[in-house]
């Protein structure tokens, strides 16, 4: 047999590769349609160009931030025509800081955007659009936002600190003096903090900032060396002249400052406080959060004497409103430490008919003692990543309705495949605005047996 040479090789079946698209490359493009995550799509030499800050019929000049194979992804450098439906955002870091992409879409259409991408997810993935869709469940458009992490980071080269948020695509850091998306109570603070972070003995030794908002503003710090008197004296001042809370956060975990102090939200219909600590899962949104919780229970109709499931409950944002109108309440979450946190908040809102567990949520139940008894319905908040093994024996539970509250369409669509194979019904749905002016999707739906 002929030696084969070394050097032979064979044209791909596609014709000659193209080169590919450098980062950086400025490029003028006319936008034809929308992405399911607001970014303008657009197709030249044979590639597909998602734009971000771009609307359909416009042509921009976009700058390239990722380019592999056949699908380029940029940023909407200049407006070279706009269309009548792009706004003026309200914000003046829009475009620049990476926090809200759809600032140049009216809330309406944000609204449409997101209605379409749920839609198209049950049909393509499981083929299915519910017996009625619900109206979008919307707050306040601006302001609403009552938990924000700060970036800070400390500039050798010109011995600054910078305070801010992260840019769009980049890890630079944006200083931003008001944020509109930002709870009002907590403005004053994010303006004042440069001043009081840069003024610290050691700037070089902070970490990041978190906000907080609900029965109490708080300031979380965290550091990675031990902070000096002098440092903590200011720190302290600060706090109260804006009435929040101090926490820092440097070696172990976060501790209040004053031991006394604790985070919390109130959920007023059931005249409920709910306390956590940072790191824990809280909404963001106050005003949507609570209008959810309602729309749950409404839709899940808990009769009196019902025995009811609520699947990772986290701090029981649903699990005490439900007890308050059924017998009982199991209540499973995958971390121990909000097992506890949610036992308590049960405890100091003397509610006496709700059992919490710990559970691994991603695996089969397995048999679970808890489960043993059946429910007459189910109430499941899971992570973006769904709930896939526990709905593939949510019908061996026996409940006949089923409330799912998604943060990902794409895994309930999935999950709803699933569901629909068992028998149930997706009786109703719709989208949960509990980040406007951005591309993210929330999502209720009902299911129902038969």
């Amino acid at each position: 047999m002929a030696k084969r040479s070394g050097g032979l090789r064979f044209q791909p079946s596609g014709g000659e590769r193209k080169a590919q698209v450098p980062v950086g490359k400025k490029q003028k493009l006319v936008i034809e349609r929308l992405a399911n995550d607001g970014r303008g799509i657009a197709f030249l030499d044979g590639r597909s160009w998602f734009v971000a800050g771009a609307l359909p019929g416009e042509e921009v000049e976009a700058r390239v931030l990722n380019a592999r194979s056949q699908v380029v992804e940029a940023r909407t450098e200049r407006v070279l025509r706009a269309v009548e439906l792009r706004r003026q955002p309200p914000c003046a870091h829009a475009g620049s800081c990476g926090g809200c992409t759809l600032q140049h879409l009216p809330h309406d259409e944000q609204l449409a955007l997101k209605q379409r991408s749920l839609a198209e997810q049950l049909q393509r993935v499981a083929g299915v659009q519910p017996d009625e869709w619900a109206a979008p469940l919307v707050g306040p458009e601006f302001a609403y936002r009552r938990r924000a992490r700060i970036a800070v980071r400390w500039d050798v080269k010109n011995k600054h600190l910078e305070v801010g948020f992260r840019a769009a695509a980049s890890q630079d850091i944006v200083a931003i003096a008001d944020c509109p998306v930002l709870v009002q109570p907590l403005q004053p603070i994010l303006q004042a903090l440069p001043a009081l972070l840069g003024g610290l003995s050691k700037p070089q030794a902070l970490g990041h900032v978190e906000l907080f908002y609900g029965t109490q503003s708080a300031v979380l710090l965290r550091h990675t060396a031990p902070l000096g008197e002098g440092d903590l004296v200011r720190l302290r001042a600060f706090c109260a002249e804006h009435e929040a809370q101090l926490w820092l956060h440097g070696a172990g975990e976060p501790e209040a400052d004053q031991p006394d102090q604790a985070l919390g939200y109130r959920l007023e219909p059931w005249n409920l406080e709910l306390q956590y600590r940072p790191g824990d899962f809280v909404q963001v949104n106050g005003a949507v959060n609570q209008a959810m919780v309602e729309q749950a229970l409404d839709w899940l109709a808990p009769q009196t004497g019902e025995r009811v499931l609520d699947l990772f409950c986290g701090l029981g944002n649903f699990a005490l409103p439900l007890a308050q109108t059924v017998a009982q309440v199991v209540a499973v979450e995958g971390v121990q430490a909000m097992v506890e946190r949610a036992r308590s908040n049960a405890r100091d809102n003397d509610l006496a008919n709700l059992h919490f567990f710990q559970a691994d949520l991603s695996k089969p139940l397995a048999g679970a003692e808890w489960a043993a008894q059946g429910f007459a319905a189910v109430l499941l908040d899971p992570p973006r990543d769904g709930a896939f093994e526990v709905v593939k024996e949510i019908r061996r539970l026996g409940a006949r309705r089923l409330v799912y509250v998604s943060c990902n369409p794409a895994t309930l669509a999935r999950d709803t495949a699933e569901l629909v194979g068992q028998g149930y019904r997706l009786k109703r749905a719709g989208i949960l605005d509990m980040f406007p002016q951005t591309a993210h999707v929330e999502a209720m739906a009902l299911f129902e047996m038969g």
